[in-house]
């Protein structure tokens, strides 16, 4: 989930947080356990990592280019496959997205899939975006196609709701495709070595085997961060008691590239939430984006999405001041090795 708890779901009771995290209808040992690992994400967890044992990291999921390659692609259009194929495909150059994903190969999509709501309000990942993208790596030769993500609200509901489970179980009739809720045996300490984020609780069991990850995530309006877009995505993996970060929200989400390094990512701006996010709620706060944004380099794709068609300026979005600073991505997304097509 890339977005800020909003103030009721923040004060959940301790049985309602465990139930949120998947551990409902587990037997009282394991919810004991469960408790354990998820209430107290900044010790080891034993059995997984021992006390005094450096924890795991995820591994770097990117693959390395030359310095003539097109940092990002954005597809106009009206036909959001067309759109991700063509930014995709523009982005990957002559191997389109063969350059990225080879047979063989397992790969995760996160999509941003907080809230329980459908997706034409624009605070979810749109079903019609992940399909396409799901599309691409099965004809690329992936073997397996894994959709994850932690939401705030009740998970079952949230993918029931946005339209995304449709939309996995659409995919099962074409490739091998699996829909992942939280549970506890998914969730390990993991070391993010950031700023704020040192080592904490991650969704991170079904990265141990994955061999490319791509972050599909919405582009919308943030009541405390003012954008959230595919960096804030990666919030989404955090277990714990994630939103006492929110004091620190632009150095927690910078932290969050530490965290992950996708394969590329996915800015879904197909609609835009333009106000009252993340949570939105009425059509009337929500416009027709009709793009997709296509890049290796997030902090410029969120950048160019920020400017262009979130309408705001990037330099008062902290977070990616500071990514830039950091040397994570960059901000001058005019600068950079960019296409821009109409489908």
């Amino acid at each position: 989930m890339a977005d800020k708890e909003s103030a009721g779901s923040q004060k959940v009771s301790r049985r309602g947080f465990l139930l949120r995290v998947g551990a409902a209808g587990a037997a009282a040992a394991a919810g004991t356990a469960a408790a354990i690992a998820l209430r107290q994400p900044n010790h080891y967890v034993p059995g997984i990592s021992e006390a005094g044992q450096e924890p795991p990291r995820l591994r770097k999921f990117n693959v390395e280019g030359a310095a003539t390659d097109v940092v990002f692609a954005v597809a106009r259009g009206q036909d959001v496959e067309a759109m991700v194929r063509a930014a995709v495909g523009a982005l990957g150059g002559p191997d389109g997205v063969g350059k990225f994903i080879q047979k063989g190969d397992k790969v995760i999509l996160k999509p941003n899939v907080a809230f329980d709501r459908p997706a034409k309000l624009g605070a979810t990942t749109s079903p019609e975006v992940l399909r396409a993208v799901a599309r691409l790596a099965r004809e690329a030769g992936a073997s397996e196609v894994r959709v994850l993500d932690n939401p705030i609200n009740q998970p079952e509901g949230c993918f029931v709701k946005s339209g995304i489970k449709q939309a996995v179980e659409e995919l099962a009739g074409e490739m091998k495709v699996k829909m992942i809720l939280p549970s506890p045996s998914q969730f390990e300490t993991i070391r993010i070595g950031g700023l704020v984020l040192g080592d904490w609780l991650a969704f991170y069991r079904p990265f141990i085997d994955a061999d490319k990850v791509i972050g599909v995530a919405p582009l919308k309006d943030h009541n405390l961060c003012h954008a959230s877009m595919t960096m804030k995505n990666w919030y989404g993996l955090l277990g714990g008691r994630r939103n006492q970060f929110h004091q620190n929200i632009h150095d927690a989400v910078a932290d969050l590239a530490f965290m992950a390094t996708p394969t590329f990512v996915i800015l879904d701006a197909t609609r835009i939430l333009m106000r009252n996010g993340p949570t939105g709620g009425s059509l009337a706060d929500v416009k027709p984006g009709n793009a997709i944004i296509a890049g290796i380099d997030p902090v410029a794709v969120d950048a160019y999405g920020c400017e262009t068609l979130l309408e705001r300026d990037p330099a008062k979005v902290e977070y990616l001041q500071r990514a830039h600073d950091r040397g994570i991505g960059r901000m001058d997304w005019r600068s950079l090795n960019k296409r821009e097509l109409t489908v």
